[in-house]
């Protein structure tokens, strides 16, 4: 494990405040959780004519966890339930929701399709019963759908077989996981056919109630895949402008099929992969994180410095939100990298997942630095809503941080992910009464990922009731073992 302090450590804001001082890190930090209605949390925000109630927003993901045919399960309906019970008024995408079964990252992934629309349908009016009977008014409650295709980083069919679907040779993922260089390249027709599911999975969206779609261009899917095809010849590749027709047509073909607002999941900046530091690794005990071998200039990241590929450029995610802007995209959720091969900058978390590698930087760097880039963003767009990610790791001092960039502009609203798999109420708790309860927080043990990486569901284990007391539970357990 790495030495890094932890965040339980510091037993106050001012200790939390200095150790940001120590690491050079200009977070804002308040002094108090403030409860409504003095938070900035609290405040309503307006989003293409609808006033959401407050600045609280629920992150999509992927649990594992649906039925085989892609209908919500059980697990699935309990976590749109704490979804609903959270307090928070913005629920962005919920869940990631493949349009066709082929383009799921997981053989339980749900699928948005004419089969599941019922079911769909009956999800969503559940997480808004809930919402209205325990939070309260559910008018001001904005729920959208993530519609996704996995891409390179396909599993459809069986937990232990990827099936990816590529763009182009990318010469270190190619390598990273065991693609020839003669593999496959998908072909403009199938990409239009995809384009076309993306457009009917926004009018199912509609016809279940959900507001909005979220187009997933984040975490090395499939649309995030298209901003990066530098390399890619023909009319999905190579310039700016074809690189985005992907969105550019989805967007067109919802617009005229539906009254649907149009959301982004935009990883903003990417890094070239790492690894484990073969120089630092033991058996099965991970070294720290250190950069793939990568030719330079590097062509095959987006958001990512050609010369540095450990470094970022806004210059293209600019002109992607200047590009939004113009199709009439105003909602942009601001995440970045990928947790299949850059999670510390994606996922800060001072345990790594199985797959993964021990944090090279303390994961305060991480979250600081898409908290900075989301600032930087919304200081260029101030007419788009721009919800910031990258959170949970700040733990006790999550809220803190949240409304003090809330109320400095450097965000309109606050994501959360992993941090509502062991604390649902966080959003809830803080806006009534200005605390937590601290043996809910998400400790970052990382375990959400490394089940699902070993084709378990996702949950939070070490704190939710349910999953400690369910067989996979011991099954992680015998898995970690093995690892360490």
């Amino acid at each position: 494990m790495s030495s890094f302090p932890r965040v339980a450590s510091f037993k106050s804001p001012d200790a939390f405040r200095t150790r940001l001082a120590a690491l050079q890190l200009n977070l804002p930090c308040d002094s108090a959780i403030l409860p409504a209605p003095d938070s900035p949390l609290a405040q309503p925000l307006d989003v293409d004519g609808f006033r959401i109630g407050n600045r609280w927003v629920i992150h999509p993901m992927e649990g594992w966890d649906a039925e085989p045919d892609g209908q919500p399960s059980e697990y699935v309906r309990a976590r749109w339930r704490n979804f609903g019970r959270s307090g928070a008024k913005w629920i962005w995408g919920g869940e990631a929701m493949a349009v066709v079964p082929e383009g799921r990252a997981n053989p339980n992934q749900v699928i948005i399709q004419d089969s599941t629309r019922d079911a769909l349908a009956r999800l969503l009016e559940e997480t808004v019963e809930t919402h209205r009977a325990e939070v309260g008014n559910g008018d001001d409650l904005l729920i959208g759908f993530q519609l996704t295709h996995s891409g390179r980083f396909c599993k459809p069919w069986r937990k232990d077989k990827m099936e990816p679907r590529i763009l182009y040779t990318h010469p270190v993922l190619n390598r990273k996981f065991r693609l020839g260089e003669d593999y496959p390249v998908m072909g403009d027709d199938e990409i239009w056919r995809i384009i076309d599911r993306f457009i009917a999975a926004a009018r199912i969206a509609e016809s279940c109630g959900a507001r909005f779609v979220d187009v997933k261009h984040c975490h090395g899917y499939l649309g995030h895949e298209f901003l990066s095809a530098h390399t890619r010849p023909g009319p999905f590749g190579g310039a700016f402008e074809n690189r985005t027709r992907f969105l550019r047509e989805i967007t067109a073909g919802i617009r005229a099929a539906t009254r649907l607002a149009i959301g982004v999941r935009l990883s903003a900046f990417d890094w070239v992969a790492f690894r484990p530091d073969p120089a630092g690794s033991s058996g099965n005990k991970l070294g720290p994180g250190i950069p793939e071998e990568a030719p330079v200039p590097y062509r095959y990241g987006f958001g990512t410095d050609p010369e540095n590929p450990v470094a970022y450029d806004l210059t293209e995610p600019r002109a992607f939100l200047a590009l939004c802007r113009e199709l009439g995209i105003r909602m942009i959720n601001v995440s970045c990298g990928s947790p299949y091969y850059v999670p510390h900058i994606q996922r800060p978390a001072l345990f790594p997942p199985s797959d993964g590698y021990q944090p090279p930087e303390d994961p305060l760097v991480g979250c600081a630095r898409q908290i900075a880039v989301t600032e930087a963003l919304k200081k260029d767009f101030p007419d788009l809503i721009l919800v910031g990610t990258g959170y949970s790791y700040l733990q006790e001092y999550l809220p803190h941080v949240a409304q003090a960039v809330v109320r400095s502009g450097g965000a309109d609203a606050v994501g959360l992910g992993r941090m509502v798999l062991s604390y649902p109420t966080l959003p809830k708790d803080t806006l009534e009464s200005g605390k937590m309860t601290h043996n809910r927080i998400c400790r970052t043990f990382s375990d959400c990922t490394t089940a699902p990486r070993n084709g378990l569901i996702s949950g939070c284990y070490p704190l939710d009731p349910v999953y400690k007391s369910i067989p996979e539970a011991d099954q992680l357990k015998q898995i970690k073992a093995s690892l360490r």
